[in-house]
C-alpha cells in the first residue's frame, strides 16, 4: 500500500500531490464554503436593451443562420418529447425526467440530492447515489441546440420554453448549491449554451429585463466559482476540464465585458488556455487523455476558442491553431473513411456538446468539420453545422487515407487499405493512464467494426463491470494469468504505468507489418514483455497475429477478441501455438458499450496457453 502511494507520487508529480492534500484541507475545514459563498446576493446591474444594442460578436445575431430550412421528423420527435418531459441522455437513452423536473434526482437510482447543501459537501461517488453524471446531464443544457434548430427549420419559436428551462434551473438551483455546483466543467458547459440561447432569441419578447437580469446574475457567479476553483482542474485533474473551464474564463471577457472582473478572468483564463493545449496536445496530434471521445471534446472547445478569437479580432498563440491543425490529422487518420466513425477506444462519456447535425454520436464528421473551417476555410463535405458557427461558403476538399501512419508520441498506427483499417495501440505514458489497454487491435471493413473495444459503460458501477471494460479482458490484446498490465487502483487510478513500449509499422507490396511491445504486468514480474506482430496480406481481408509473452514460463496467457455479434457469420478467428498446436476458444457472450450507460451484447473468443500463440482472422465476402 505504501509502495503504491509512493509511486502515485511519482507518476502525479509533487505538485499534484501537495494540492490534493491542501484541497482535502480546505474542504474539510470550510475554506471552500468561504470562498464559494451560497447564494450569493450581489446582481450585476445590466441593461437588456443595451446589451441588444451592443451585443459582443458572437457566431450569428438572433435567427439569421445560412443554411437552408429543411424540417425533419426525428428532431421534431426529439422537440416534442423534451416539452413532454423526456430527454435523451448521453446521446442515446430516453428518460422520462418530468415537465417538472428538479434537477437533482437520479432519474437511474431514484436518489435526490439536496439542493440546500454547499457543493462541497456533496457526495459524488456511492452506490446509493448513482452516477452523478446522470444528474449533471440534462443541466450543463447541450439539448438547447436542438431547440435552436427545430426553430430554425420548422420556422417557429420556442423561446419561451428555453427561456424557463433556464430560469427553472436558476431557481432551483442556488449558486454554489447542490450536485450541479460540483464541477466546473459542467458550469461552463452550462454557461455555453445559455449563452447559445440569448444569442438566438436575443430579440424575442420572451426574453425580458427579469429574466435577463436572472440570467446574468447566475453567469457570473458560475464565472466567479469557475475562476476560484480552476486549480483544482489545472493541477488535481488535468485534462480536458481544464480546457474546457480556462477557455470559458477567456471568452468570459469576449461574450460578457460588462460583468465585473471578466476583464481579469479574461486574461488569465487566454493564458491558461494557451498553456493547457501546448501541455494536453501532443506534439504529433494525439491527446493526453488516450480517448477518441475526449479528443472530441478537445476539437468542439478548440472551435469555440479559435472562432471567437477571429470575431473578436483577438490573437491567441500560434501554438492553438497548430495543435488544432495535428489534431485533425490524428483524427482524420483514425476515422473510418464509410462510417466517419472512429474506434471506440479510451473512457467514452458520451460527450457530445454541441450537436448541430443529425448524425449518429459516435459519427465525428461534422465536429471535425466545423474544426477545419475554422482554421483552413475548408471542409471534407458541407454540412448545416458550420452555418451555427458563422461559415459560409466554404472550399470542399475531401481527404483521401490510404497506407501507413505512425503516431509515436501518443501511440497510435494505422494502416489504412481502401475501406479495410487496422488500428493498433502501442505506448507508453508520460500522463495518466485510463485503460490497461496496450497492443489492443481495432478492425474496419466497409464501414463495419468488425473487431471492436468493449467500451467504457459507466465510471460509477461495481467493481466487476469497471474491471472488465477498463482492463485487458474488455480489449483485443492479451492477460497475463489473467491480471491487468498494470495495476488497478481506486477508481481512475493505475499503477505500474507502462513507461517501456515501442512499435513500428512498415508495408510492402504484399503485406503490412507492425512490431510492437510493451513491459508490463510487473505485479507479476519485473522484467514481463509482451510482443505482438500484425501482418495484413495486400488485397486481401487476411490478419495473422504473432504473440508472445518473454519470461512468464509458469503463467497462462489469456488472448481475447471481441467480435461485432451482427458479423459473426462473417469472420473466422483461429489459434495455434507457436509449434502448430491449434486452441480451441472459449467463447463466451461479453458487452460492449458504444454509449455511456449502455450494455449491448458482444461476443468473445479467448484462446488460453502458456506459449506463445498465433492467431489468424479473416473476414468472408459478404454474398
Amino acid at each position: 500500500m505504501i509502495k503504491n502511494k509512493l509511486q502515485l507520487i511519482k507518476n502525479m508529480g509533487l505538485r499534484y500531490t501537495t494540492y490534493r492534500i491542501v484541497h482535502a484541507l480546505e474542504t474539510k475545514a470550510g475554506v471552500l464554503q468561504k470562498r464559494h459563498p451560497k447564494n450569493p446576493s450581489f446582481t450585476p446591474e445590466v441593461s437588456l436593451e443595451e446589451w441588444r444594442a451592443n451585443t459582443p460578436a458572437f457566431f450569428f445575431s438572433g435567427k439569421n443562420i445560412a443554411t437552408p430550412s429543411s424540417p425533419n421528423d426525428a428532431l421534431k420527435k426529439r422537440v416534442e418529447d423534451m416539452k413532454a418531459g423526456q430527454f435523451v441522455l448521453f446521446s442515446k437513452e430516453i428518460f422520462y425526467l418530468g415537465v417538472d423536473f428538479n434537477w437533482v434526482t437520479n432519474p437511474i437510482t431514484g436518489y435526490q440530492y439536496d439542493n440546500t447543501l454547499h457543493w462541497s459537501t456533496i457526495p459524488d461517488l456511492s452506490e446509493k447515489v448513482g452516477d452523478i453524471k446522470f444528474v449533471w446531464e440534462k443541466a450543463r443544457f447541450s439539448f438547447i441546440t436542438d431547440f435552436l434548430r427545430y426553430d430554425h427549420h420548422f420556422k417557429e419559436d420556442q423561446s419561451e420554453f428555453v427561456f424557463n428551462q433556464i430560469i427553472d434551473f436558476i431557481e432551483k438551483n442556488p449558486i454554489n448549491c447542490g450536485p450541479n455546483y460540483k464541477c466546473s466543467q459542467e458550469i461552463s458547459l452550462r454557461i455555453m449554451n445559455w449563452t447559445l440561447a440569448l444569442n438566438y432569441y436575443k430579440d424575442s419578447p420572451n426574453l425580458t429585463q427579469e429574466r435577463f437580469q436572472k440570467i446574468m446574475y447566475a453567469i457570473y457567479w458560475q464565472l466567479h466559482h469557475v475562476y476560484h476553483h480552476i486549480n483544482f482542474s489545472r493541477i488535481a485533474v488535468r485534462n480536458n476540464h481544464a480546457i474546457t473551464e480556462t477557455m470559458m474564463l477567456y471568452l468570459s471577457g469576449l461574450l460578457f465585458p460588462f460583468l465585473p472582473n471578466t476583464k481579469v478572468w479574461s486574461k488569465k483564463g487566454k493564458q491558461w488556455f494557451e498553456e493547457e493545449v501546448a501541455y494536453q496536445v501532443y506534439t504529433d496530434g494525439t491527446f493526453l487523455q488516450f480517448s477518441m471521445n475526449y479528443h472530441r471534446v478537445l476539437v468542439q472547445l478548440l472551435t469555440w476558442g479559435l472562432r471567437l478569437a477571429d470575431l473578436h479580432q483577438d490573437k491567441l498563440s500560434p501554438i492553438v491553431k497548430d495543435r488544432a491543425r495535428l489534431s485533425l490529422d490524428f483524427l482524420d487518420r483514425s476515422m473510418d473513411p464509410v462510417s466517419g466513425k472512429l474506434p471506440n477506444y479510451g473512457n467514452n462519456d458520451g460527450a457530445l456538446f454541441f450537436r448541430w447535425t443529425e448524425d449518429d454520436y459516435r459519427t465525428y464528421v461534422s465536429q471535425l468539420n466545423d474544426l477545419r473551417a475554422v482554421i483552413n476555410n475548408t471542409v471534407t463535405v458541407a454540412q448545416e453545422s458550420q452555418a451555427w458557427y458563422g461559415m459560409t461558403n466554404l472550399e470542399v476538399k475531401p481527404k483521401k487515407i490510404q497506407g501507413i501512419y505512425e503516431f509515436k508520441k501518443g501511440g497510435y498506427y494505422i494502416h489504412q487499405e481502401g475501406s479495410v483499417k487496422t488500428f493498433i495501440r502501442c505506448g507508453a505514458y508520460k500522463d495518466r493512464p485510463s485503460q490497461s489497454d496496450n497492443l489492443h487491435v481495432d478492425i474496419w471493413k466497409d464501414g463495419v467494426n468488425y473487431l471492436w473495444d468493449a467500451g467504457t459503460y459507466k465510471y460509477n458501477t461495481d467493481k466487476e463491470t469497471i474491471d472488465f471494460f477498463t482492463g485487458c479482458e474488455g480489449h483485443n490484446t492479451v492477460s497475463v494469468d489473467g491480471q491487468n498490465q498494470m495495476l488497478r487502483g481506486n477508481r481512475f487510478i493505475w499503477y505500474n504505468w507502462i513507461k517501456s513500449a515501442k512499435g513500428k509499422m512498415t508495408e510492402t507490396k504484399e503485406k503490412m507489418t507492425f512490431e510492437g511491445e510493451i513491459e508490463g504486468f510487473k505485479q507479476i514480474h519485473k522484467r514481463i514483455v509482451h510482443s505482438r506482430k500484425v501482418e495484413k496480406l495486400k488485397g486481401k481481408s487476411v490478419w495473422t497475429i504473432t504473440d508472445e509473452v518473454k519470461n512468464t514460463p509458469v503463467y497462462s496467457k489469456h488472448v481475447y477478441w471481441h467480435i461485432n455479434p451482427a458479423i459473426l457469420n462473417l469472420i473466422e478467428i483461429e489459434c495455434e501455438t507457436i509449434d502448430g498446436v491449434k486452441l480451441k476458444p472459449l467463447i463466451e457472450e461479453k458487452w460492449h458499450s458504444s454509449y455511456y450507460g449502455v450494455k449491448e451484447k458482444s461476443i468473445r473468443y479467448t484462446f488460453s496457453d502458456k506459449k506463445s500463440t498465433i492467431t489468424t482472422i479473416k473476414i468472408k465476402d459478404e454474398k
